[in-house]
């Protein structure tokens, strides 16, 4: 049984990934601020331990892995809500982010795996589908900014990481994208439409 961590477990893709590893029979650790995140995206499981916290506080972070010692870290939590929110984003997605890969880094963790955002790229990628060559160009927004730069604290901790540079996802308890937009407006009686994709998944690691 592997030893699993997750930063921002309440949210969609935290909270996802925190079910497979149960039905899998690992034992997991999450810490949410539930700012965006969801309690109701999680039922209560004997090998499940939840804290309810903020990984920008670095002795919050240090507490989570002491104790605990993971195996792998599963990054996902972040600050998303409001664009105008510069210091929230630049706290949790770039200080939190660098004290995740420094107590990675300190406590040895096998795999620190971080999931982005494909804004890193710019809002007008320089070719489709984008490649690993792509050049990042996180200037669009605030939270493509912050996050960027979480992604590089975990390329100088030099622990063993992958990145998932994420465009739109779906799937059950997801709160945001196009299926909830597709919902909301034929409820209300309007048209939908789906343009030309502009931004898709990329998959980074340190392995070759």
């Amino acid at each position: 049984m592997a030893l699993y961590l997750i930063t921002g477990i309440g949210g969609f893709i935290g909270s996802s990934l925190a079910r497979e590893l149960l039905r899998r029979g690992e034992q997991v650790r999450g810490v949410d601020n539930f700012a965006t995140g969801r309690r109701d995206n999680l039922e209560p499981h004997p090998r499940l331990q939840l804290i309810e916290d903020t990984i920008v506080h670095p002795r919050v972070v240090s507490g989570l892995f002491g104790d605990f010692r993971p195996d792998v870290v599963i990054h996902t939590a972040a600050s998303y809500k409001d664009r105008d929110a510069w210091q929230a984003d630049a706290l949790t997605n770039c200080v939190g982010s660098a004290n995740v890969a420094r107590a990675c880094k300190d406590h040895k963790v096998g795999r620190l795996i971080y999931f982005q955002t494909a804004l890193c790229y710019g809002t007008k990628p320089l070719e489709q589908p984008i490649t690993l060559n792509h050049p990042l160009n996180p200037v669009n927004s605030s939270y493509a900014i912050s996050k960027t730069a979480g992604e590089n604290y975990i390329q100088l901790s030099g622990v063993d990481w992958v990145t998932f540079r994420l465009a739109n996802i779906v799937g059950p308890r997801n709160v945001s994208g196009p299926l909830p937009i597709f919902f909301e407006r034929l409820s209300q009686g309007k048209r939908c439409f789906v343009t030309d994709p502009r931004r898709h998944c990329w998959l980074g690691s340190t392995r070759p």
